[in-house]
């Protein structure tokens, strides 16, 4: 978690981004908290994880305020003028998809567990299919329902997003991509709804309106939608990877990441 990084993006983002925490203050050296910090401001609200808030679940268009707001936040945010901010030098957005593509490859490469040939195939189709990428913009990198904050009483308002240590310059719709990856649906495979970190319910947006609706506030050709969304779950599948491997190796002792081995198989045949 660099520390330093996600203190140089709030200490300017929310002057042009109401939504990211203001930065005040960091700190390098160890010797305090026994590792860098920053101080930010203090967010109250709701952060929806794998059930809803009981007030929201009783709002008959809960879920629905819920996905307009997220899709709106994050069409807002690729809107944003990281020049104007001085962040020019927070990533090379030139390649970005290449290093990706190739980035995760090299990841599933080091942490496997054993040879898939399902993951080898999405990455062929992945590395034979990179589009052109007609937008660059500054992109969160992990934009997921569980990492915003919503008013404890009103869905329909977003408060905060966090989780910005990944914030780098590239093409918007990864984000929209890896959003996708982490969105769960009533029609998901019974294993992807077990292991998802959002509510299931029937009244959230589906991945086609939440395309459309990014699509409409953008203005940003999504016809290549497919190519984000498979680089999403192969992100997953390095991530997942990652975990497993330690796991296996005896470097962390949690039990719930015992699974992870039939997930990898299961999302790369999904994938």
């Amino acid at each position: 978690h660099d520390m330093a990084r996600e203190y140089k993006v709030l200490s300017v983002l929310h002057e042009n981004f109401p939504y990211a925490p203001r930065a005040l203050h960091f700190c390098g050296d160890q010797e305090i908290i026994g590792a860098p910090f920053f101080i930010m401001d203090r967010k109250v609200g709701v952060v929806i994880r794998t059930t809803l808030p009981e007030n929201f679940e009783k709002m008959a268009n809960g879920p629905q305020l819920i996905s307009a707001q997220l899709i709106n936040v994050l069409a807002e945010f690729h809107q944003v003028g990281y020049s104007s901010l001085g962040l020019d030098d927070l990533g090379k957005p030139e390649g970005f998809l290449q290093r990706q593509v190739k980035g995760w490859k090299n990841r599933w490469d080091k942490a496997k567990h054993e040879d898939l040939p399902a993951v080898e195939k999405i990455y062929n189709w992945l590395n034979e299919n990179i589009p052109e990428t007609k937008n660059y913009s500054i992109i969160h990198n992990d934009y997921k329902l569980d990492n915003v904050m919503y008013n404890a009483n009103d869905p329909g308002k977003l408060i905060a997003v966090f989780d910005w240590d990944m914030c780098t310059l590239g093409d918007p719709l990864c984000d929209l991509g890896s959003l996708l990856s982490y969105w769960c649906t009533t029609s998901d495979p019974v294993f992807f709804q077990k292991a998802a970190s959002m509510p299931i319910d029937d009244r959230f947006y589906s991945r086609v309106q939440l395309v459309q609706q990014y699509a409409e506030m953008t203005g940003f050709d999504v016809s290549n939608i497919r190519f984000y969304h498979v680089l999403g779950l192969y992100r997953l599948i390095g991530i997942a990877a990652q975990i497993y491997i330690r796991f296996l190796r005896g470097q962390t002792q949690d039990k719930r990441f015992a699974i992870f081995g039939d997930m990898i198989n299961l999302v790369s045949e999904y994938g």
